[in-house]
């Protein structure tokens, strides 16, 4: 049970959504984040990811909220090796030590997670399994049959969306616990990420890791857009925005970040704007002629009521240790440093509750003033401080975006409508 129960009572009218980046390794940070928001009573209604996100995502929704944590931390234990040495080291050593860990997983897997492929995929025959990847899963599903109930998850008790892109067509698509059955393959399709994995098969169809197309998952929400106040959380394992690289090493890592995290905000600022004109449909509606001529899609959505939501995005931000393959780097003490961070970042955001913030407030912050036509906010940090993004309610004459620091926090929140 929650030790802080308490902290909900001004925003319980929320259902909670949680929506998990892929990044590999960099997924240990989703344990902190969740722990803090167990701890705080925020359990999510509706979990949606990609990659090693969908795992984590088949975790918590295969688990009551009582067990979610320990299962979270026995499968990230399983999958790592002891290497608690490590953590004796600092700067340089780290990062060498960080190298070895990488080595180690690309010569021989991680237990319980992936093994290399025998022969090599380059003298495997066409067509055959092993001539498609340089790992072999299979563990993985061993494991996640394991430690998830599929069952409770297709109970309907938590909804659960993961996101895998269809290989023939190269379109993201989202598996839903609301519209199907969800087996261990739909999550390992998610996280089938090419060369290293093989394609996994669904129904017929074969798929890779969503992160082909979209690292975030966001897109589930914006296909089937809540009906009651929503508050989202956003666990970003990739920051979008950094300093210019020095070093090849913060070229390599500074390349995946921008790879894995520039549609993040892109897809927050499109299911906003999306959300804005659907809520403006909506209250046009009764405003219509009754005779007016209406196709059945526009029926639909002007039927539809769409309600309030706001998001909380937290973004991961790696210790100065950290390597380019920071993603393949799964020592426990890693494990540990973004589990900790994870954590710490949550709990903060938590404390300050920005999605709590009025929305007049917020334009009057960027000069606008508490009455102008304000339709959504958006909070965003970036290193250690948040910011407010307004956009205005008349997209014909929208301005460029606007924005206003408003505290030190290494989080970064909502959208209010």
């Amino acid at each position: 049970m929650s030790t802080h129960s308490n902290t909900r009572q001004h925003d319980a009218h929320y259902q909670v959504a949680l929506v998990l980046q892929g990044g590999g390794a960099l997924g240990a940070y989703h344990i902190g984040a969740y722990q803090a928001l167990h701890e705080a009573g925020y359990e999510p209604d509706w979990v949606s990811g990609i990659s090693i996100g969908a795992v984590n995502a088949a975790l918590i929704v295969g688990n009551r909220p009582d067990a979610r944590l320990g299962k979270l931390t026995k499968f990230w234990d399983e999958i790592s090796r002891p290497d608690g040495w490590g953590a004796a080291f600092g700067g340089g050593l780290r990062k060498w030590f960080n190298w070895g860990s990488v080595t180690e997983a690309v010569l021989f897997g991680q237990p319980q997670f992936f093994s290399p492929r025998f022969p090599n995929p380059y003298f495997a025959p066409p067509g055959m399994p092993g001539a498609t990847s340089f790992y072999d899963t299979s563990p993985l599903r061993s494991t996640l049959e394991r430690l998830a109930d599929f069952d409770l998850i297709n109970s309907g008790h938590v909804r659960l969306s993961l996101g895998a892109t269809r290989v023939t067509t190269g379109e993201l698509v989202f598996f839903d616990s609301h519209r199907q059955v969800i087996a261990p393959e739909h999550v390992m399709a998610s996280g089938s990420l090419p060369p290293g994995f093989p394609a996994t098969q669904v129904e017929g169809e074969m798929y890779w890791d969503g992160g082909c197309v979209s690292n975030t998952p966001l897109g589930a929400i914006n296909e089937d857009p809540p009906s009651v106040p929503t508050l989202v959380f956003m666990i970003d394992l990739f920051n979008p925005e950094g300093p210019e690289p020095v070093t090849m090493d913060e070229v390599l890592w500074r390349q995946k970040q921008i790879q894995f995290a520039s549609r993040s905000t892109h897809a927050i600022d499109s299911v906003a704007k999306q959300h804005r004109l659907r809520h403006a449909l909506s209250r046009v509606s009764g405003q219509l002629p009754t005779e007016a001529p209406r196709d059945a899609t526009a029926q639909r959505a002007l039927e539809q009521e769409y309600e309030e939501m706001c998001f909380c995005r937290i973004i991961y931000e790696p210790r100065r240790d950290q390597i380019p393959m920071s993603d393949a780097e799964f020592s426990r003490p890693s494990i540990a440093d973004r589990r900790a961070a994870g954590y710490s970042d949550m709990m903060s955001s938590l404390r300050q509750k920005p999605w709590l913030s009025p929305v007049g407030e917020a334009a009057e912050s960027v000069g606008r003033g508490a009455v102008a036509p304000v339709d959504s906010v958006i909070y965003e940090c970036r290193r250690g401080r948040i910011s407010r993004r307004v956009l205005d309610a008349r997209p014909a004459i929208q301005g460029p975006r606007k924005r206003s620091v408003i505290g030190p926090l290494r989080t970064s929140g909502g959208v209010h409508y």
